[in-house]
């Protein structure tokens, strides 16, 4: 492609590599939530309506509730070991999750177990698709300059939505009527997709940035250990100082409510609209054949985004879709409170297309973020934001229509829709003033020349 011409045989290998590994993980992630209509009848108890829906519920949300942990975790190890040794164990992890639940016996054979065992790979798929997604997305940030680096981002998007069509996909397969395709074997698929990832990533190098930052510690803590006198304790705070560089609290709040709007959208995409599939009488098979038709317009959504923010700034095209959305999400109580399938797939497709997240923005966000803080504070937000928005999102969604109809539904979306255009502003601020420093210091530069002719 024209917009990659510009890389170099490593940075396209690097960008190659990881957005095949990225549409594993999804694949594997992506493969227990489209089939969750099929899967928790067979690991969960049958109950009532409203019992079963926050079962479903619960099931959604372990995937996500743990993953801070496992952000502190996989943060240290990519802001102290490396960008790469993140991506290869995540891939493992995932792989490790869909064998267990590839053999797993149904609720029927071993009772409860059955239900605590599969939610215990969910958190393990949750955790490790966290590390993964961000250290792909840090790792393409650090060794691609801009424009390049924008699409180059994206496409990862790009590749996790490619995943979770060929989740669909499979899963359209396994709950057909007239196949004989076990659901069992599609976890199988996914386990061997996930070895393949892992095996495949360890061909990555480690990214210059991250290297050149360990440099630069090394060589101060090398010319402090060289002078035993005062410099000593001046060159060691120095070498401290670089690697305990703090973001401002405004940039990562900023990036906290940006980080909550995809998840918004994702749920009401497929899980909250599925429910009212289901609701209307479509059986699991009728909802997985819909939302694989939904996922694939998401997935050419993300890659017309992908090639539009190589001329477009990332920041505007944000914009643009908040002003977008917002429109229908003032639109959605009043069509779901005439429901009609018609009008459900409506909204998901609206949702799945003006859709709000980060990317093409992630690169301008981490450029804000020290490079040894980075892994850390990106991934635990990540985790944080998401594990927030699905409890509320998916609970709240339950007892606020509850009470209020579908028009309980604005109480969740507005907050959040209105939180990630205050991030986009606050982000366009700050490339405003770098820019108009690197404007600054420029002149100043030319002014010196010409003051030395």
């Amino acid at each position: 492609m024209a917009i990659f011409s510009s890389l170099s045989r490593q940075q396209k290998e690097a960008v190659g590599l990881l957005q095949i590994g990225t549409f594993l993980e999804y694949f594997d992630l992506m493969l227990y939530v489209h089939m969750a209509v099929l899967l928790n009848e067979l690991f969960f108890p049958k109950t009532d309506p409203h019992t079963a829906a926050l079962l479903t519920a619960f099931a959604f949300c372990s995937t996500y509730v743990l993953r801070p942990f496992g952000a502190l975790i996989f943060g240290w190890i990519g802001d102290n070991i490396g960008r790469k040794a993140t991506v290869i164990i995540t891939t493992m992890m995932m792989s490790i999750s869909c064998v267990v639940m590839a053999n797993l016996p149904t609720y029927a054979q071993i009772g409860v177990s059955a239900a605590w065992v599969v939610t215990i790979c969910r958190i393990v798929q949750g955790l490790a698709s966290m590390g993964e997604y961000v250290g792909a997305n840090i790792y393409l940030t650090e060794i691609i300059k801009p424009p390049s680096q924008y699409p180059a981002v994206a496409f990862l998007d790009t590749a996790s939505s490619f995943g979770g069509v060929m989740a669909l996909f499979v899963a359209t397969i396994a709950t057909s009527s007239t196949s004989a395709f076990n659901w069992r074997i599609a976890f199988w698929i996914g386990a061997g997709l996930a070895v393949v990832g892992s095996v495949a990533r360890t061909r990555l190098r480690e990214t210059p940035e991250f290297i050149n930052g360990r440099r630069r510690i090394k060589r101060r803590i090398e010319d402090a250990n060289n002078d035993k006198t005062k410099k000593l304790s001046r060159l060691s705070s120095s070498a401290n100082s670089l690697s305990n560089q703090k973001a401002s609290y405004k940039t990562l709040i900023s990036y906290f409510l940006m980080s909550c709007a995809s998840p918004l959208c994702f749920y009401v995409t497929f899980i909250y609209c599925g429910i009212l599939k289901k609701n209307l009488g479509y059986t699991a098979e009728a909802i997985i054949h819909q939302n694989l038709f939904v996922s694939m317009l998401g997935m050419m959504s993300l890659t017309l985004t992908a090639f539009l923010s190589y001329k477009i700034r990332p920041l505007f095209i944000l914009k643009s879709k908040v002003f977008i959305l917002f429109f229908f999400v003032l639109l959605t109580p009043y069509l779901l409170s005439h429901l009609s399938l018609y009008k459900v797939i409506f909204v998901q497709i609206t949702f799945i297309i003006f859709g709000l997240a980060i990317n093409p923005a992630y690169p301008i966000i981490f450029q804000h973020i020290p490079v040894f803080k980075r892994f850390t504070n990106a991934s635990f937000i990540y985790a944080t934001s998401r594990a927030l928005t699905y409890i509320i999102t998916t609970f709240g969604c339950v007892y606020l229509t509850k009470w209020f109809g579908y028009y309980g539904l604005l109480i969740i979306m507005l907050p959040i829709t209105l939180g990630f255009y205050w991030g986009v502003l606050h982000f366009e601020k700050l490339e405003n003033q770098k820019q108009h420093q690197a404007h600054t210091s420029a002149s100043t530069e030319l002014n010196k020349l010409k003051l030395a002719g």
